[in-house]
């Protein structure tokens, strides 16, 4: 069912922190917290083994990080859970030096994170989380849970004390509003592109198909579908609400936006400069691989070589007002263009949303603790530095949050680079110890005008130098 718990841990013993979510974050906190032998530690999911974006694992597509952006290297390479150390375990170590590839794919990326979860102990897959309540009298968090089984029925009840919690729910689909009772209705082709490999071979059967979306996953969803169409007879419309199909920010400056340096100093401005920033920065973060672009370009090139074009649509700057069913199969939205103000109507056999996601909401999750969490002026929850709620000082423990701080910390609270980095800031927080010493400095670019702190040289206490000795892994 689960992994087995640490093995002095029993249900009436409390941990030192609960983790509620096992995507990449919490994986990469559960990592780096395996070393520290004192700390207890358990961590919980509803789904069976691990998953990452399963409907989006399309052959070939890769992460936008490079592969030193795994769950632990940024924070301690000489972890037994780095990229490297799974590719020595499985004998891929000289194939995938001779690959030369510093970003690899997703299918292996999900490979990787599923070697670290099938290793480590202390994750329990298959527990739904009920509720977490704050006990006074105990001074811990009561977590409440259902096991699972195979067919998602409940098996058992339990309950569990921990002295801190780390929210590690990941996001949820972004469907928008007009479309939301297509998506809910039974039958109709109108899939959210988290779930596009399920239904990637109706959609290819379809005669038309309208991709939604102009980030990442909508170029990938109109790339593969685009090569699998018959040329001339392509009949594709690819429509995005920003004003144009425009690369991800990729230089290395502007990447900076990313380090824990830039999110210490978005943390610091006044809460309406930051909500203004955030729509600003969409190219950094909601933008196409160049490389994508290119292949995009390539292909319809490909198909106009023999002259005429391809049968394709290319539509930015547009968005759906409406949208309706036509008959019993076919979708019919209603379209408006930001600029020129125009209106038009498309119908199309299928629709294809890549919209994104949105952070999953934890107010149903932790209703019990609503009456403790302070709130900013937009009613979301006020988050410090070390990635804490903000409680009333009657709770004496800590409930940290995983990518649930994007209005507090910036874009880079979803990216996969800053995970390690996060992880051992929360550990280092639960612990009161620095396990993990962080770079004072993470940035060439000076973000605001105070002075920053001058970086003392860090020499390495006896402990630390203990813990850089590579170690081996588990033998399961």
């Amino acid at each position: 069912m689960s992994n087995p718990p640490n093995s002095d841990h029993t249900p009436d013993t409390p941990l030192d922190f609960a983790g509620i979510g096992i995507g990449p974050f919490n994986l990469s906190l559960a990592a780096l917290a395996h070393p520290l032998t004192d700390l207890h530690a358990a961590f919980y999911d509803e789904n069976h083994t691990f998953r990452w974006h399963p409907g989006l694992l399309i052959d070939g597509t890769r992460i936008q990080v490079p592969f030193l952006a795994d769950l632990v290297t940024l924070a301690d390479p000489a972890s037994p859970w780095t990229f490297l150390n799974y590719l020595k375990t499985r004998e891929r170590l000289y194939p995938f030096y001779f690959a030369e590839r510093f970003h690899i794919t997703r299918a292996e990326y999900d490979a990787y994170c599923r070697w670290v979860s099938e290793n480590l102990t202390g994750l329990h897959f298959g527990h739904h989380i009920d509720a977490v309540r704050w006990n006074p009298e105990r001074v811990l968090f009561e977590i409440d849970y259902t096991q699972l089984d195979r067919d998602g029925e409940a098996e058992a009840l339990g309950r569990t004390y921990a002295r801190n919690v780390v929210l590690g729910i990941g996001t949820t689909p972004d469907i928008p509003e007009p479309l939301r009772p297509l998506v809910e209705a039974h039958g109709v082709p109108v899939h959210h592109s988290a779930d596009y490999l399920d239904h990637r071979a109706d959609l290819l059967a379809a005669d038309h198909v309208t991709v939604i979306g102009s980030g990442q996953s909508g170029a990938e969803i109109f790339l593969d579908l685009l090569r699998h169409r018959p040329v001339g007879r392509e009949k594709l419309h690819w429509l995005a609400r920003t004003p144009a199909f425009a690369p991800t920010e990729t230089s290395r400056l502007g990447r900076e936006h990313f380090t824990p340096d830039y999110g210490q100093y978005f943390h610091a401005l006044p809460e309406p400069v930051r909500d203004q920033a955030l729509p600003q920065q969409w190219q950094l973060q909601q933008g196409i691989d160049p490389a994508t672009i290119t292949a995009i370009h390539d292909e319809l090139y490909r198909r106009s070589l023999h002259g005429g074009w391809p049968d394709t649509t290319l539509t930015p700057g547009v968005f759906v007002r409406t949208a309706g069913r036509v008959g019993t199969t076919r979708v019919e939205l209603h379209l408006e263009h930001h600029q020129q103000g125009t209106r038009s109507r498309l119908t199309t056999d299928a629709v294809v949303l890549a919209t994104g996601y949105r952070e999953r909401r934890v107010d149903r999750l932790l209703a019990a603790l609503d009456p403790y969490i302070r709130r900013d002026s937009g009613g979301r929850p006020r988050i410090d530095a070390q990635h804490r709620l903000v409680l009333d000082p009657l709770v004496k423990g800590a409930v940290h949050v995983q990518n649930a701080e994007t209005h507090t910390h910036g874009i880079g609270s979803s990216d996969l680079g800053l995970a390690a980095w996060r992880s051992a800031t929360i550990l280092n927080a639960i612990t009161g110890t620095t396990h993990y010493p962080l770079p004072h400095r993470t940035a060439f670019t000076t973000f605001g005008l105070e002075p920053r702190p001058t970086p003392r040289p860090h020499t390495a206490s006896t402990s630390e130098k203990r813990h850089t000795i590579p170690r081996q892994l588990p033998v399961h």
